[in-house]
């Protein structure tokens, strides 16, 4: 005599295994359905999962610790973003939900911690777009007596690893729908590495001797629309990105940014225009900052004076005492986990990265 127990209910249908979940707002709001219908889809997730691990195993065996900092702070620190806000009752203060965790991390470089990292979720109350999700996954880490171009060679090396150990190998090829070729991003080491200004002289020869006003009709030109009210660096910013950045697959290493860009970087010792910076550009975005670390209390100050417009209560004054107490050299470095897990898997959107990303409401 055979027999069968119901373990769970199931009241609805499932999606034809076949043809799986195509409708793309079913895949983000249904995501179990998609993982269930769809191989490609949870073939992604499993990468990503991969990826994590293997990131954890590369660091902490170059002797970095993980640690863990505050997700609620006092001031929303270490990096230009709107922040989400709440209230902490029993305290009777508010609190915001953090950006960024760079400026713990440097206090735990004062306090003796020499590598270190973290895997940690930053929130930015802002757009939300292919590329963007309110709520995003980011790898820091920090290195005392490290400058910008040794992090430039371990995220070198890491991402090279990644791609060898979970995708097969450094040749990464994204396709389309039908599973065409789109195109390859070619990841094979040394990567490019260029100065910024001559990135900028290289898509708009004589730029820098452009006037503030000329720099504006030349945007007008390649239809980039800039407001008036913005600094000159910022209109210089939005050539790069539209110019540069967006067309650019292969990694560069961009070097030696505006220090206006950059306040929590080291400014350069043989020109105090830029700072000691990379932003590596990989698949048209940016993928990784990594400075040589400002560690002057007193610049830093002024740095972030600069940042906030006079605003004083948007600085915070506890960091600025704990490099007051002798931060080492060191370099650091963020990692946008998202679009890392985008670039090495060919996902074109951060939502087919994420479990359950951010929608409005049906």
């Amino acid at each position: 005599m055979k027999t069968f127990e119901v373990l769970g209910k199931s009241l609805r249908p499932l999606p034809d295994k076949w043809h799986g979940v195509q409708d793309t707002e079913i895949k983000y709001r249904q995501r179990y359905l998609d993982l269930i219908a769809n191989g490609d889809s949870r073939e992604i997730f499993l990468k990503r999962i991969t990826i994590v691990r293997e990131i954890r195993r590369f660091l902490e065996d170059r002797g970095f610790i993980e640690v863990e900092t505050p997700m609620m702070q006092t001031i929303a620190g270490g990096a230009a973003a709107e922040p989400f806000k709440t209230h902490h009752n029993a305290l009777g203060m508010d609190l915001f939900l953090r950006i960024a965790p760079e400026l713990y991390l440097k206090r735990l470089l004062v306090g003796g911690f020499p590598k270190l990292f973290e895997l940690n979720r930053n929130f930015r109350n802002e757009g939300i777009s292919r590329r963007h999700n309110p709520e995003f996954t980011m790898l820091e880490a920090y290195w005392a007596y490290a400058d910008f171009e040794k992090m430039a060679d371990l995220v070198e090396e890491m991402v090279c690893h990644l791609a060898e150990s979970v995708c097969g190998g450094l040749k990464i090829e994204h396709r389309d729908a039908g599973g065409n070729v789109t195109k390859t991003i070619d990841l094979a080491r040394p990567w490019r590495r260029a100065r910024y200004a001559d990135l900028i002289e290289g898509v708009m020869p004589g730029w820098y001797q452009l006037t503030s006003e000329d720099r504006r009709a030349k945007c007008a030109e390649i239809h980039l629309d800039v407001s008036q009210c913005v600094a000159d660096f910022e209109v210089t910013q939005h050539v790069f990105e539209k110019l540069v950045e967006e067309k650019t697959m292969d990694p560069l290493y961009v070097t030696h940014c505006p220090k206006e860009l950059v306040p929590l970087a080291k400014q350069n010792a043989e020109d105090p225009s830029v700072v000691d910076v990379y932003e590596l550009v990989i698949n048209g975005q940016e993928i990784s900052p990594g400075y040589s670390e400002l560690n002057d209390p007193i610049v830093q100050r002024q740095r972030l004076e600069e940042q906030s417009g006079g605003e004083t209560q948007k600085i915070d004054h506890d960091f600025i005492e704990a490099l007051e107490y002798g931060m080492p050299p060191a370099g650091g470095i963020g990692i946008g986990i998202d679009r890392l897990v985008m670039m090495l898997t060919g996902a074109e959107s951060i939502r087919d990265v994420l479990f359950f990303p951010h929608m409005k409401p049906r």
